[in-house]
């Protein structure tokens, strides 16, 4: 027993000195500013004196103080379980009054008045006031939020190792008479404060990352006013990488607050985690560039393209790690890949189709909703020569012709035949239909569709001439078709599929043809891979794709975005479905967000967008998102968003808006008042509160020439 006595006293006193260690750490007897004179489970009183005040640099609105029973000048015998051996975290929200407030103001508004007129004296003056009444005036409340609680315990895992730090985000308990004094934590304890990652979370990374790493973002900042004598300037903020996997991720604020400059700076921490020198962790990140700026080097930005990120990594080839695509060639990137397709070729039927579909998936137009509805699927198990096989080819050659009108450039390698697809009877009926106004019409159609040696162009007049003589009553379409129908050892069905007359409907419209045409800058007659399978490919790859849409129409990015999304998110949920064991994990930034994600009052739930953030976590799909309103982003999005980036909002209805999550209500008159470039309040997965940070500026150039002298 002597010997289990001895190891648990040295295990006690090991734990009396590591808690000491801690008060030290977090309270800083210089930076004491008053005491706390009331309290409740959700708000605090601080009573504080000018002398104090001054002391520590001053008490910026939203800055962090610190509750604790504890003297960090006399912490010898403490034990780490006591309740007192806890810190309150504050926030600082505004001044409160005190009893004696009424008279205080009647007493400086008297004093004012005597040295009114006299620019020599102040009304605080040693000759205007009293050293008595000096003092006691220089004492206000502020009014404090309680954020949480600090406490120390042990390791559950392992209780003989060294005490952790914890903490809850609320109080457990206290006391209306029971004195705290108050502190304003600067250098390491605010960092350490802020920076807080609970021990079981980091943990958790490590071991389904490899990595505990965190990243700088910035410098803490509390308000617009940003003095140097705050002594919090040089206080780093940082964010764990891994946050922001698997999770979505919100940057909102009016153009050129940031937003830009700290996706960049995102999207460079999870780039850089393949340098872990545990684990290399190589995630797939896709970025959406409606303005050119990730893809491209500019003045604006001292030419620090985030596709030169790659340069960071010793060693690296740039194809091995970062891929721009784009609709059109540019200049300064010789290596982009072009985000196109052969619409004609028989295995991109359905590519093309659905980008077609998405394209105009907003348009009501009757003949519009009916080509969308059209299926060009090819049959299953179906005869080479039979029927269904027949119709099909017939399907196609209509679809091709639609194409062909709309100004799709046709590939050369691709002939149009008619062979076995128009019966004699069809070719007979158009032919005779000499009471009809377009008989000449119809007749030149039987030509064409009789002839093997034929024009797309022709094919699309022929479809259309067959078009109007199903509709017409004079042509004699009727009778044949009643005879094709009936006609012994037929199959009973009509010669004409409800989808042919979905595509050939399309040729009675110009502007439907016109319509079409808006896809023509996804297809290349040569090409012929994917773009969306070749994007999701480097993704698994581990690399970082940029697709530069600053030269595309807004409604085709539209539709390349979601067909990319849904590819992402299809291929990734088959994975899961089959059980596999590693799922790639893929990060996708949408900047200018409002013009890709559905509207705040869009309530559709079969979005992919929609799917993603809800759905997107067990497929290992994180998405980050930047727009400059809150309500532009559909609800369901909103809600699903762990991981906040907020610089400044200018009108109440955005705020209010932002005011429905976390703590940012707390903010909502800074974020509204500060306009300056880069500050931003930040919440992250991690990170139980919001910190306003003053985020770094993203300079390549400069981050390589350090590297270069390291």
């Amino acid at each position: 027993m002597g010997i289990e006595n001895a190891i648990q006293d040295s295990i006690d006193n090991n734990k009396k000195m590591e808690t000491q260690q801690w008060i030290k750490e977090l309270l800083q007897p210089d930076q004491l500013v008053g005491d706390l004179y009331s309290i409740n489970y959700e708000s605090a009183k601080v009573i504080i004196h000018d002398h104090y005040r001054h002391r520590v640099g001053g008490i910026p609105s939203l800055s962090f103080l610190i509750a604790s029973r504890l003297d960090p000048n006399k912490c010898g015998d403490i034990d780490y379980k006591d309740e007192d051996t806890s810190f309150i975290l504050l926030r600082v929200m505004d001044s409160t009054s005190l009893p004696q407030d009424v008279e205080a103001e009647r007493i400086r508004v008297e004093t004012a008045q005597r040295v009114s007129g006299d620019s020599s004296k102040n009304y605080d003056d040693n000759s205007a006031m009293d050293y008595r009444t000096k003092n006691l005036l220089s004492f206000a409340g502020i009014q404090c939020r309680i954020i949480g609680t600090f406490y120390l315990d042990d390791n559950v895992k392992n209780p003989e190792a060294k005490l952790q730090l914890r903490f809850g985000s609320d109080i457990s308990n206290y006391y209306p008479n029971h004195g705290l004094k108050v502190y304003k934590p600067n250098g390491k304890a605010l960092e350490r404060i802020i920076n807080y990652i609970d021990p079981y979370t980091e943990l958790a990374n490590i071991e389904k990352y490899g990595s505990g790493n965190k990243v700088k973002i910035g410098n803490v900042r509390y308000a617009s006013t940003n003095r140097r004598f705050q002594n919090i300037d040089d206080v780093p903020v940082y964010i764990y990488p891994a946050d922001l996997l698997s999770q979505k991720t919100a940057l909102f604020g009016m153009t050129r607050t940031g937003k830009s400059n700290t996706t960049k700076i995102i999207a460079k921490s999870v780039f850089e985690l393949r340098k872990n020198q545990g684990q290399s962790l190589k995630i797939g990140q896709v970025i959406f560039d409606p303005n050119g700026e990730y893809a491209n080097e500019n003045v604006q930005d001292n030419n620090s393209a985030l596709k030169n990120v790659w340069q960071m990594i010793p060693g690296a080839i740039k194809d091995d790690e970062v891929v721009t695509y784009g609709i059109t060639n540019h200049p300064n990137d010789p290596d982009r890949k072009m985000m196109l397709i052969n619409f004609y070729l028989e295995e991109n039927i359905l590519i093309g189709k659905d980008i077609i579909n998405n394209l105009l998936a907003d348009d009501t137009t009757t003949y519009m909703k009916s080509f969308a509805q059209a299926n060009l699927s090819k049959p299953e198990n179906a005869e080479p020569f039979g029927s269904d096989m027949t119709r099909y080819k017939r399907r196609i050659l209509a679809y091709r012709s639609v194409l062909k009108r709309a100004g799709f450039p046709a590939p050369s390698n691709i002939k149009p035949s008619t062979k076995n697809l128009f019966n004699k009877e069809l070719i007979a009926a158009l032919e005779g239909s000499n009471q009809s106004d377009n008989a000449t019409e119809y007749q030149s159609a039987a030509k064409i569709f009789s002839s093997d040696n034929v024009t797309w162009d022709q094919l699309g007049n022929a479809f259309e001439a067959l078009d109007k003589f199903m509709r017409d009553t004079r042509s004699g379409y009727r009778e044949f078709e009643n005879n094709y129908v009936n006609k012994k050892g037929g199959s009973g069905d009509r010669w004409a599929d409800e989808d042919l007359k979905k595509i050939i409907g399309i040729f009675q419209y110009p502007n439907g043809t016109r319509k079409i045409g808006k896809a023509i800058l996804q297809h290349s007659a040569s090409t012929s891979s994917d773009y969306a399978d070749d994007i999701y490919n480097d993704l698994v790859a581990g690399k970082l794709v940029i697709v530069d849409q600053s030269s595309g129409d807004p409604e085709l990015n539209k539709s390349s975005a979601y067909r990319i999304i849904t590819k992402i998110f299809q291929n990734n949920q088959q994975d899961f479905i089959k059980g596999k064991e590693k799922i790639p994990e893929i990060l996708v930034y949408i900047e200018e967000a409002h013009n890709i994600l559905p509207a705040g009052n869009d309530l559709d739930m079969s979005d992919m967008w929609v799917r993603t953030a809800k759905e997107g976590a067990k497929y290992r799909i994180g998405m980050v998102y930047a727009t400059q309103e809150v309500s532009s982003i559909q609800k369901n999005i909103l809600k699903n968003t762990s991981n906040w980036f907020i610089s400044h909002l200018n009108n109440t209805d955005e705020t209010k808006e932002l005011c429905k999550y976390y703590d940012f209500a707390d903010f909502e008159p800074s974020i509204r008042r500060a306009q300056d470039k880069g500050f931003l309040r930040v919440k992250t997965l991690s990170n139980l509160f919001v910190i306003p940070v003053q985020v770094d500026k993203f300079d390549l150039q400069a981050d390589l020439s350090k590297q270069a002298k390291l």
